[in-house]
């Protein structure tokens, strides 16, 4: 049986996480209303999972201190049909009105899946699901039936699996790199915070992927740092947060996957592209270091076996 107490929580995150809860359920309604499609009338949330930081009780709220680092709210939406996880079509209106709602004061990073996809996954040992499985707290279900039970993988397995993402990902994201810095030099700055912001998502989802064997569908640079940071807060040294301008160009790079190709309006500087260019290429060499440490942590097991 998954944990359902939220006893380690402070009060008011208790509440924030009831609030959230809710939001959740009004605009996957209001998503589904009026419909005809046979699927969305049948359309279900069967469990809301939180997980990570928050679950294991190691959550970070430090807001004013020079770092100024906060932990999110790690949800899992477990729904009844693949076709329900479309993020644009029926969850984007949630997300978008929880940095809004006052009684919402955590960032809320959210993934959904439908039950047959989280059990594929756990049937295949893949990690990131089995750890919500062991250390996620159910908040919501519609019945009791359980997720499937992890399977162990072998540590073999789980050294190909995350030598072969590492290999394929890495390279990517470090051509990214050299791509936004030859749009930069020739002052296409649109295209150049595009690369750029390829080079970031690539080398989170390389180090999720490593690590966890999961990395989530979005092009989210917010949400994708979050999900890293809480595997290794190492990683919080690539973005200073301690100047609201730097936070400020880090949110306009992450507006680049679509504005800055398909926007007129699209605007960055020159400055903030150079300062965002120079901590991605520390966030590539943290992704690196910490990889090829969870690498060589997999080949030890292997080896003593």
């Amino acid at each position: 049986m998954m944990k359902t107490s939220l006893d380690h929580l402070p009060t008011n995150k208790q509440r924030e996480l009831a609030r959230v809860v809710e939001i959740f359920h009004e605009e996957f309604e209001d998503a589904l209303k009026g419909s005809s499609a046979e699927f969305k009338k049948k359309g279900r949330i069967l469990k809301i999972i939180l997980f990570g930081s928050y679950a294991r009780g190691d959550w970070v709220d430090e807001p004013h201190t020079i770092k100024g680092y906060r932990s999110d709210f790690d949800l899992l939406v477990v729904v009844n049909n693949r076709k329900l996880t479309d993020f644009a079509t029926y969850w984007y209106k949630a997300s978008d009105r929880l940095l809004r709602d006052r009684g919402v004061s955590t960032q809320v990073g959210l993934i959904v899946h439908s039950r047959r996809e989280v059990n594929t996954a756990l049937r295949q040992g893949q990690y990131f699901f089995s750890e919500i499985r062991r250390q996620g707290i159910v908040l919501y279900e519609l019945d009791d039936e359980p997720l499937a039970e992890p399977k162990p993988q072998s540590p073999a397995d789980a050294l190909r699996l995350a030598r072969e993402h590492f290999q394929n990902r890495i390279p990517f994201a470090k051509y990214q790199l050299k791509l936004f810095a030859i749009a930069l030099n020739d002052n296409e700055l649109s295209n150049s915070a595009f690369q750029l912001h390829q080079a970031i998502e690539h080398a989170y989802s390389a180090l999720l992927l490593t690590l966890t064997g999961y990395s989530p569908p979005s092009h989210n640079l917010n949400f994708l740092r979050t999900l890293a940071e809480e595997r290794d807060r190492r990683l919080t040294e690539a973005w200073p947060r301690d100047q609201q301008r730097f936070r400020a160009w880090f949110n306009t790079l992450n507006e680049a996957y679509v504005k800055a190709r398909y926007s007129e309006h699209y605007q960055i500087s020159i400055e903030a592209l150079q300062w965002l260019g120079e901590r991605t290429a520390i966030l590539h060499g943290l992704v690196e270091s910490i990889c090829s440490e969870h690498l060589e942590m997999l080949a030890q097991q292997v080896a003593a076996e």
